[in-house]
């Protein structure tokens, strides 16, 4: 969901802390009719902050979304058991405590008396076990399942080889929650803030049924926030939600979401006062970079085309290297983003860790290399046709979101593909939401998409492309990846473990089955009164819990 120029990145949980290091002092009004020795005390503050969405939220349905805006939204308005503070550790949120058996198997939670649905009923464990199983239901068609299912029994249920009763997630009363893994997760605590373990009251999801998660009316809040209006395609708003254990804690009064998805668009609007935070590209970031308004956040987002192979043509091998090595990565993150992202020599990006104190990516170096390949895009395009027994390159879609960035992004690939394969494929820009459904139904041929780190380690990149894996929506197969996958799950050493991904790594950049274009990086403006907006290098965006408004005029 994911979803960089960074001097540094951080490690798993750590955040950036978006806040100007000036306050302004706050404005005071005089009355024209009182005397003129008369003062007044300065106005306070609206706590109101407004931010930009570039689609609408396909769902607020946790065991069904699979996306950053979804998840985004869902992190203000739900909580987990825990969540994470403003420095990314792991605190409590729903749970006030919880104990780990030495074996880092069994994890018991203890939820608070005072955790409580919008409705004015209590959050039970009997919510996390129902939200879980649900997920992991096969009924549910939940494409994040594969994360719940690290609970022993889990997958069997998910895949239809088990029951139900034998997932070990169990309600022991109303405020215990006790869970059994298969094997030990070393994040597991910073996990149970990602949206896919949020809470869900049973009563209300049957009653919604199909309709759950799509509209502001269709779902139950329980985090810092409630969802207030949702206006397709134009606005999200949240108020602050009274019934918030925590409430005290939480300063803004009001948060909108303006959906636009044209940059010059957000600039005009940040300009006149009416959004405080944008993400910046182009020629953006050279107007900004000087200013104080300027920051950079942290994201851990690869960009990458999905070959489809069920078309005869994306079935070979050596036509999907050519349209990989075909396009220049760098000038498309130079022309496109112009804000520090840069051209992806992998599939797991910068930033992620080896588990050891350093980085996979240079642990793993460079498995693309365009200078050298892109010479040789054409000799295996023409290759790969023949042993396809084509004549030519078939007439292709190139499907992309409709955000600006995506469209120019189209048509600099059209180009690229133009100029140096001498192929001609047409452009087809749809809503995100289309888009994803599109490429989950294998309704596509090739397609642009980012995957955003679930958590901070590789196997959140690598695992996508195991056979029938739930989000390998181009249909590769490899029985010798997905074993090296599988000894990685399950490989205790840390360093042997490393190595085992990073050939499996090398494995799926030589069968390329998706052509990994960018690692992405956010520049942004944020106007100087707003404080603590904290951004986080995966599930959701922000965290809106600790932000302010200070000394705005």
């Amino acid at each position: 969901m994911g979803v960089l120029l960074m001097k540094k990145w951080m490690s798993i949980g750590t955040i950036v802390t978006l806040l100007s290091s000036v306050t302004l002092a706050g404005c005071s009004t005089e009355n024209e009719n009182a005397p003129s020795d008369t003062t007044t005390s300065a106005q306070p503050v609206e706590q109101a902050l407004t931010l930009n969405l570039s689609d609408d939220i396909p769902s607020l349905d946790m065991s069904k979304s699979t996306d950053g805006t979804s998840f985004t939204v869902a992190g203000q308005v739900n909580e987990g058991l825990l969540r994470l503070d403003e420095k990314g550790k792991a605190v409590p949120g729903v749970a006030q405590s919880w104990e780990t058996s030495k074996d880092g198997l069994t994890w018991t939670f203890k939820l608070r008396d005072n955790a409580l649905w919008s409705d004015g009923s209590k959050v039970t464990a009997k919510d996390f076990e129902y939200a879980w199983k649900r997920t992991l239901d096969p009924a549910s068609k939940s494409q994040y399942a594969f994360m719940v299912a690290w609970i022993k029994g889990g997958k069997a249920y998910n895949e239809n080889t088990g029951s139900r009763d034998d997932v070990a997630v169990k309600a022991k009363d109303d405020t215990t929650l006790e869970v059994i893994l298969d094997k030990p997760v070393p994040f597991f605590a910073e996990q149970m803030a990602f949206p896919v373990f949020f809470p869900q009251k049973q009563a209300f999801v049957e009653a919604q049924g199909e309709k759950y998660g799509a509209d502001a009316a269709n779902v139950l809040f329980n985090g810092p926030f409630k969802l207030t209006e949702w206006i397709h395609d134009q606005s999200v708003e949240l108020m602050k939600n009274d019934s918030y254990w925590d409430k005290d804690n939480v300063k803004l009064t009001k948060v909108t979401f303006q959906i636009v998805k044209d940059n010059n668009a957000l600039e005009n609007l940040y300009q006149t006062g009416q959004l405080d935070h944008f993400n910046l590209v182009r020629d953006q970031v050279i107007r900004y970079k000087d200013s104080t308004e300027f920051n950079t956040v942290p994201e851990l987002v690869t960009g990458y085309l999905l070959y489809n192979n069920k078309h005869k043509a994306l079935q070979n091998v050596k036509i999907r290297q050519a349209l990989t090595y075909a396009v220049d990565a760098e000038k498309y993150t130079e022309i496109i983003y112009g804000n520090g992202t840069s051209g992806a020599t992998a599939f797991v990006g910068t930033g992620i860790s080896n588990g050891q104190g350093g980085q996979f990516r240079v642990d793993g170096g460079d498995l693309i290399n365009r200078k050298t390949q892109a010479s040789k895009a054409k000799d295996l395009l023409a290759e790969g046709l023949k042993e396809a027994g084509l004549t030519e390159f078939p007439a292709f879609k190139l499907l992309m979101a409709d955000d600006d960035s995506n469209k120019k992004g189209a048509e600099f690939i059209k180009e690229q593909w133009r100029q140096n394969l001498g192929i001609n494929v047409e452009v087809e820009n749809i809503p995100r939401k289309l888009q994803l459904k599109r490429n989950t139904e294998r309704d596509y041929d090739i397609s642009l998409l980012t995957w955003g780190a679930d958590y901070n380690d590789p196997m959140t990149y690598l695992d996508l492309w195991v056979s029938n894996g739930d989000f390998n929506r181009v249909g590769y197969s490899n029985p010798q990846y997905d074993a090296l996958i599988l000894q990685a799950q399950n490989e205790p050493d840390a360093k042997k473990r490393m190595q085992v991904m990073q050939e499996a790594e090398k494995l799926l950049m030589q069968d390329m089955p998706i052509g990994p274009i960018f690692f992405r990086a956010q520049s942004a403006a944020t106007k100087p009164y707003v404080k603590n907006l904290v951004h986080r290098v995966f599930g959701p965006s922000y965290d809106l819990k600790y932000a302010s408004i200070e000394g705005k005029k």
